[in-house]
């Protein structure tokens, strides 16, 4: 005789994590952030973010909109981040560049936003497979005028929930838009994601005293990015500037990976990071000396790791998927102390481990070939 169970619900353990695509993951982070407002426009490859919250945020009673066009949604942002309340918008490449104009008022009139931008090839249409082709735009503005925008790189599904909803404490804690930088390869893989990591604590948000809410018992608030008197545009963007410095003082982030004693350093990001952390391992196994730095803040730039590891290193390979925008702030960071090297793939092009192994032995079989001048009989 079986022995009846009373409460077989009892009997199954609580799981510990989910299995989420990157871009369910970054819709159920912004969710846990407390994102009062989400607006898009369909794109691929990050579709599947747009739909998983035109369901979760009407279950949590909050608003969805699928806007008629990506400028009508991130001036709906706009206009959410101006009532005091979080809110985001996400696309892919085109859409994105299609944003860039709202992006700038939100600069200009210090609202916080969240963007996420989930790559694909370009430019132009292009195509729906992955790439980092966006890199200057993330890093240079983007848009029209003298701001900046923190710009963050996940490389995995679980790192994109963390930097999601450090995006929003960020855009609230420095007044203003946040991007959370993704590609085709991290918005469509699944990964698992701890469930602790999408608890809700919206009682740690900040409060802003700036926003639009009525001027009942106080001075109306004024938002504008329009100033017309002789030098005040000038004095206003004096103090971006010094925001701007703060943050690069502040918010940088990276990680290294066997960099202590190398001799190459393989600046990667992203899901690149991912596939040249193998190649690194594996010059290792071949007892070459490669190591790895993978900025998790694009902007800023890790200035200072770049410098701390050009000190020991021969020199570096910069592996992106685009034709080499990140090259140029390594350049800059490295200060002609050593010399930068390139390999990528374009166009939704993927590099392999092995490939990127064969571009670092490239590199260092260079350092072994005798330089003195020949002479003749």
């Amino acid at each position: 005789m079986t022995k009846k169970i009373r409460n077989p619900k009892s009997q199954i353990p609580k799981l510990k994590y989910t299995l989420m695509t990157g871009n369910e993951a970054i819709g159920e982070a912004a969710v846990a952030a407390g994102c009062r407002l989400y607006a898009g426009y369909p794109i691929t490859p990050q579709n599947e973010l747009t739909a998983y919250m035109s369901k979760r945020m009407v279950e949590e009673g909050r608003v969805f909109i699928q806007s008629e066009s990506e400028l009508a949604a991130i001036n709906m942002v706009f206009g959410a981040s101006v009532a005091g309340a979080r809110a985001m918008t996400s696309s892919s490449s085109p859409g994105i560049s299609l944003k860039q104009e709202g992006i700038s008022y939100l600069a200009g009139c210090e609202l916080p936003a969240v963007i996420v931008n989930i790559m694909r090839g370009g430019p132009g249409l292009g195509n729906i497979a992955p790439a980092q082709s966006d890199y200057f735009q993330a890093t240079r503005g983007g848009g029209h005028g003298d701001y900046r925008t923190i710009a963050l790189a996940p490389s995995s599904v679980e790192e994109a929930v963390e930097l999601t909803r450090l995006a929003f404490d960020l855009a609230d804690k420095y007044r203003g838009p946040v991007l959370v930088i993704g590609d085709g390869i991290l918005g469509q893989m699944m990964e698992p994601v701890k469930n602790s990591k999408f608890e809700i604590r919206n009682s740690k948000l900040l409060p802003k005293p700036w926003a639009l809410t009525g001027a009942k018992g106080r001075k109306p608030n004024i938002i504008r990015s329009l100033y017309l008197k002789p030098g005040a545009l000038e004095e206003f963007n004096k103090k971006l500037q010094r925001k701007y410095e703060e943050i690069k003082e502040k918010e940088t982030r990276f990680e290294e990976a066997l960099t202590r004693d190398a001799e190459l350093i393989i600046v990667a990001y992203g899901t690149t990071s991912r596939i040249a952390k193998a190649a690194a391992q594996n010059l290792r196994k071949k007892n070459k000396k490669a190591g790895l730095i993978r900025p998790i803040t694009l902007w800023p730039f890790p200035d200072k790791a770049i410098k701390e590891v050009a000190k020991n290193a021969k020199a570096f390979l910069v592996v992106e998927m685009s034709n080499g925008q990140m090259v140029e702030d390594v350049e800059l960071a490295a200060k002609g102390r050593r010399p930068v090297h390139f390999y990528g793939r374009s166009g939704g092009g993927v590099p392999t481990p092995e490939e990127i192994e064969k571009e670092a032995l490239k590199v260092m079989s260079s350092w072994f070939v005798d330089k003195k001048p020949r002479t003749t009989n």
